[in-house]
């Protein structure tokens, strides 16, 4: 498939991007709990023939769970029943570097990949919440440097675990009474600062050769772990020339590690609203945002700017507000900067953001939004998006058949799928292993 086509995931959020999702009519308020949910959500997915279903995932109790749905179920076990119900669709979950380990990480998305056919991808996250500490028995939050060093050595490990078996090791000569060649299974040895890791994996190679790696960062280190790792990059943008600066920067970096530009995809992520006409469209965005309670978004917006909220006038415009040192920046940045170049109130932004972190609502028909999507695309300033309907699965229900037309008249987006991998679907290769052509250390026979 042409490098040019556009690439669309849907990201799960739970009932749907807005907080005040679960409380429409059409919404069950525990489908958050249901892997049924989940199924259906993705089978609609694939029936508009979209690349990838998406799983974030928090290992703790989100802020104001008596306000809002929340992530709850471990992703790789909702892709797993996923894979059962679906033939083509990929499936990309999250998984910490800060609250795993990597032998266990590399082992999951391997089976993943061989359950599904090889439709698996890994959301690389460093994971900066406090909460999720004390769940692992920390006092605080791993420093900026100590979790992106820890990840740059976790992911590495990860990869070299998903290579050791080469792609024949698995012999099954039954005349012979050889069921795997030893020679042919490689210990990894790997003795970083952080992590020690012998290998190989007690698993042969997956059908993608490795499952494919996505990662989201906004700040030097998680760009650089991007560009030097991810083939997916989820990021953030407000503005197309914003979002290009981002991919371009992205590339250059991935240039320094002798990588391509075709090696690696953006998506920004994209939430929506979609009326037959504008002004429904408006309306029901309306109804979305009347409905989220101010002290959710005080308590959200507040998390991800690492500040209490409450101390500040609602109605007045945004203090001067320091990037978290130790936090979610990305985010951060994106709020940030969206409420200086408008001029927000506190008010205004926790409106603006629908209960979100930053990402980009688009509200309108299926033809602006076919219009947008398009524009950013031909702009370069997306390889394609991370959607994010409004609530799940009826926003999504509504992209597929009122959107997806639209950009498959128009050339954008494919009307069937190409291939069976996830790789297939965009457009990358299968990997050559790390001990193809020069192994360092073998196991003995």
């Amino acid at each position: 498939m042409s490098r040019r086509h556009l690439h669309l995931n849907v990201n799960i959020l739970h009932a749907g991007f807005f907080a005040s999702a679960w409380r429409l009519p059409e919404s069950r308020p525990g489908a958050f709990t249901e892997i049924a949910h989940y199924v259906k959500t993705a089978q609609i997915a694939e029936r508009g023939k979209l690349d990838a279903v998406f799983l974030a995932d928090t290992p703790s109790l989100a802020e104001r769970p008596d306000l809002r749905s929340f992530l709850s179920l471990e992703p790789t076990i909702v892709l797993a029943s996923i894979a059962a119900a679906t033939e083509h669709i990929g499936l990309i979950a999250t998984a910490s570097t800060t609250y795993n380990e990597p032998y266990n990480v590399a082992r999951r998305f391997a089976t993943l990949d061989h359950a599904s056919g090889g439709r698996a991808g890994w959301n690389v996250v460093t994971t900066a919440d406090a909460q999720a500490s004390a769940n692992f028995g920390l006092e605080a939050v791993p420093d900026h440097a100590t979790r992106y060093a820890r990840a740059q050595e976790f992911t590495e490990i990860v990869r070299l675990l998903w290579d050791s078996w080469d792609d024949d090791a698995l012999v099954g000569d039954k005349a012979a009474a050889r069921l795997i060649d030893p020679a042919r299974l490689h210990a990894i040895d790997y003795h970083g600062r952080h992590l020690s890791v012998a290998g190989p994996l007690n698993l042969p190679r997956s059908p993608q050769g490795r499952p494919v790696l996505v990662q989201a960062g906004g700040s030097d280190d998680g760009r650089d772990l991007a560009a030097r790792f991810a083939e997916v990059v989820f990021s953030v943008g407000q503005t197309p020339e914003e979002s290009r600066a981002y991919a371009d920067d992205l590339r250059r970096r991935a240039a320094r590690y002798g990588r391509g530009p075709d090696t690696l995809v953006v998506l920004p992520g994209l939430a929506t609203v979609i009326g037959s006409t504008e002004a429904e469209a408006k309306r029901r965005r309306e109804e979305l945002t009347d409905l989220i309670p101010v002290a959710y978004g005080l308590s959200r917006l507040g998390a991800t700017l690492g500040v209490d909220l409450t101390q500040y006038d609602l109605d007045a415009p945004l203090p001067e507000i320091a990037i978290p040192a130790n936090g979610s920046t990305t985010f951060a940045q994106a709020i940030l900067a969206h409420a200086r170049r408008d001029g927000l109130t506190l008010r205004q932004l926790i409106l603006s953001l629908g209960g979100g972190t930053g990402h980009r609502i688009v509200v309108g028909t299926p033809e602006q939004i076919a219009d947008d999507i398009e524009h950013w695309f031909r702009a370069g300033a997306a390889d394609g998006f991370n959607l994010m309907p409004d609530v799940l699965p009826t926003g999504l229900e509504t992209f597929v058949d009122t959107v997806v037309p639209i950009l498959q008249q128009r050339g954008l987006f494919r009307r069937a799928y190409d291939g069976v991998t996830l790789r297939d679907h965009l457009g990358l290769d299968r990997p050559a292993s790390h001990f193809a052509a020069d192994a360092p250390q073998r196991l003995s026979a």
